[in-house]
């Protein structure tokens, strides 16, 4: 069994110059094998809730679809090792998948997906819509309030969090997971249930901002992507590309723009803080 998305484990503390013997919250992690059509497809490494919203969201900034209707069905169950997913997509879109190169297992640190070419591996989304125009208050407020919908990563201190902030600057919803892309990939499979894409709105992380953050949030609609960390140099050139406004070091009353900083405007910021 994969059990729940924290587990108590028997702990040793040395606090206050004495040894304590506890139990601790640790998050949980297994294995996820996701079946396309009755064909295995991935391996992913997951803290084990919102497994339905993953699947659609993999699905969808992998490629696997194009539209949240060309996933037809998700069936989830329980195997010796983890969970599987099997998945039903439309037939004109499992005719595209290669699934022989596609096989792959992904750890928990690792935004590729088993890619095993390069074009695989870098793919090139289309431009992003120019939407959107925000005040530093709104995403510095935004990732504030982030920290209060992570109730798993309150506990064991192990997860990421991937949070949607809407156009007029709320925070709506935000997914957890050890992984990074993971909890991106369960937040944008959340909100396309009831959003049509491209989804627009900005994404706020609890992570560094990589190349794959940056490719998934271009090939489902996102204008802003804001950090609480550092961004890469290979992040920074696909926010490029893809028209994406990147930020990073978003704390502290504090950001950097590292790609298409103009979404961020300073009549903004002095009305939001007048």
């Amino acid at each position: 069994m994969t059990g729940g998305a924290i587990i108590e484990v028997p702990a040793v503390r040395w606090a206050d110059g004495r040894l304590q013997q506890t139990c601790d919250a640790v998050a949980n992690e297994t294995g996820l094998a996701l079946v396309y059509n009755g064909q295995p497809f991935a391996v992913m490494m997951v803290t084990p809730v919102d497994i339905e919203d993953f699947v659609l969201g993999f699905s969808l900034s992998e490629g696997v679809i194009a539209r949240p209707d060309e996933l037809l069905r998700t069936r989830i169950g329980i195997v010796p090792d983890g969970i599987e997913a099997n998945v039903e997509i439309a037939a004109r879109r499992y005719r595209t998948l290669d699934l022989k190169e596609r096989m792959l297992s992904g750890r928990v640190g690792c935004g590729l997906c088993g890619a095993q070419t390069l074009a695989q591996a870098m793919r090139h989304p289309a431009p992003v819509a120019r939407s959107l125009a925000i005040s530093s208050s709104a995403l510095h407020d935004g990732m504030a309030w982030l920290s209060r919908l992570q109730p798993l990563n309150a506990r064991t201190g192990a997860l990421h969090a991937a949070g949607w902030l809407d156009p007029h600057g709320r925070l709506l919803l935000a997914r957890e997971d050890v992984g990074r892309h993971n909890a991106l990939d369960k937040l944008i499979g959340a909100l396309a249930r009831t959003r049509p894409l491209p989804l627009g709105g900005s994404l706020l992380i609890t992570s560094r901002a990589s190349h794959e953050i940056v490719q998934k949030a271009a090939v489902v609609g996102i204008e802003i992507v804001c950090a609480i960390s550092a961004p890469t140099a290979l992040a920074v050139r696909v926010a490029e590309e893809t028209r994406i406004t990147l930020v990073g070091f978003a704390r502290e009353g504090r950001y950097t723009a590292y790609a298409h900083g103009d979404r961020i405007h300073p009549q903004l910021m002095e009305r939001a803080s007048a």
